[in-house]
Formats: structure tokens, sequence, C-alpha cells
């Protein structure tokens, strides 16, 4: 499957593991989706991706709707995408993702646990270009042939699709994600989870003692409210 394949499979998301943090960062994700392309599901397709990863988090269909209305106020403040790039120790590249209302407070936080954990916070540029930004797609494997699926997908930029106990995946460039998303619907094929990632090109292994200290960053900088994802390039654990 290659290495980003192996890469994924080895990742743990911790940062779901927690419900009521999943349910604050879907709840941002459905304000910054209103804000850019309506309240309406059926002409945002953002919208509809995000919701429909809400129902597979189990998100109470009142939550969703709460979280829309809300977005919809025009007094409600919109979150800002900002995104950071540094090093862990041990020179492991590491990219946040937040969400945020107040960039200040974002940029004093990612930077204090970077400090206080012996990392350092780069300048824009500094790591991106070590990670390759791609889309998956969880869908049901109900009456669906995986080799077929993945010739007839080829066309729309799928680059792997492979299938698991959770159903079928598939990867593509980031850029695909929006006819990706129109096709899977157009076939009435059930999307049951969709999103970004962030793959590094080239990982690097540590011991299991620097292995450590990597993590006590990542931990601490999951904990954040503000911040959605974190990459990095450090190789699984072993």
């Amino acid at each position: 499957m290659g290495r980003a394949f192996e890469f994924r499979k080895a990742r743990k998301m911790k940062r779901w593991s927690a419900m009521a943090k999943t349910f604050t960062r879907i709840g941002k994700d459905i304000v910054i989706a209103v804000k850019e392309g309506g309240p309406d599901p059926e002409n945002n397709s953002r919208l509809r991706a995000v919701i429909q990863n809400a129902k597979t988090a189990n998100m109470p269909k009142e939550n969703i709707d709460r979280a829309i209305k809300k977005a919809s106020d025009k007094t409600t403040e919109n979150y800002k995408e900002v995104f950071f790039e540094g090093y862990a120790p041990h020179g492991i590249a590491i990219i946040v993702e937040t969400a945020t209302d107040n960039n200040n407070r974002t940029v004093a936080n990612i930077r204090s646990y970077f400090n206080k954990y012996n990392g350092n916070l780069g300048t824009s540029g500094s790591v991106e270009f070590m990670f390759d930004r791609s889309c998956n797609f969880r869908i049901s494997a109900e009456g669906i042939d995986t080799e077929d699926l993945e010739l007839e997908f080829i066309d729309f930029g799928v680059e792997e699709v492979f299938e698991d106990e959770d159903g079928i995946l598939l990867y593509a460039p980031f850029e695909n994600f929006g006819v990706i998303q129109k096709e899977l619907e157009n076939r009435s094929i059930e999307i049951l989870f969709s999103g970004f990632d962030r793959i590094p090109k080239i990982t690097k292994q540590l011991s299991k003692e620097h292995q450590e200290e990597v993590l006590k960053l990542i931990e601490k900088i999951e904990e954040d409210d503000d911040v959605q994802n974190v990459y990095h390039g450090m190789s699984a654990q072993v």
C-alpha cells in the first residue's frame, strides 16, 4: 500500500477520544462552513461534509442544528483558520491547524507550548513543504467492489483505495476533494466520513525516550481548544 498507507494506519488520532472536545471542534467546522457558503447543506458542499462527520461522531441532531443556527447569526464571530509550523525536539517537523476567534491568544499559546517542551516555532513555509496535503473519504463497503471502485475513480484523482473493517477508504490530493465528493453523491454512495490530512514525505525514527519527549509536546498542543489537527513527521512507535 506504500508509505502513506502505513503512516495513516499507524497514527493514532487521540483528539477524537474526548467526545466533548470532538463536538467543540465540529461546531467550529460548522461555523466556518456556514460563514463561507451559507446554511443550506444542499448548496454548501463543505457544510454537507461537516454534517456527515458530525453524524459519524454521534453528535446529536439538535447540536448540529443549533450550531448552524448560531453560525447563521450575523453577530456570531467567524473563526479564522490559522496553521503553525515548527519543530519538536530531535528535529521532528510539526504542523498545527487551528480555528480561532482570537489570533493573539492562539499564537501566544502555541508558542508557549513549543518553548516549554523544547521545540521551535518556525516561520511560514519552514516545514509545510515536507508534507503532502491530501483528502480522504470513508464510504460504506456494502455492494461495492473495491477494485472496480478504484479503477472508476482514478479519473477523479483518487490515488489509494483500501478496505478495512469500517468500510472503504479513498485518498486523493487535496484539490480533488470537491470533484470526488460530487461523484460519490451522484452515484448515491454513502459518505461516512471525509476530511483532510497532511502526510509527511519523510519520517524520522526516534528512540522510545525521544519519542516520549515529542509526544509530550504533541499532546499538550492537542489539548488546546483552538487546535483542530496536529501533524508530524515522526515514525510510528515500535
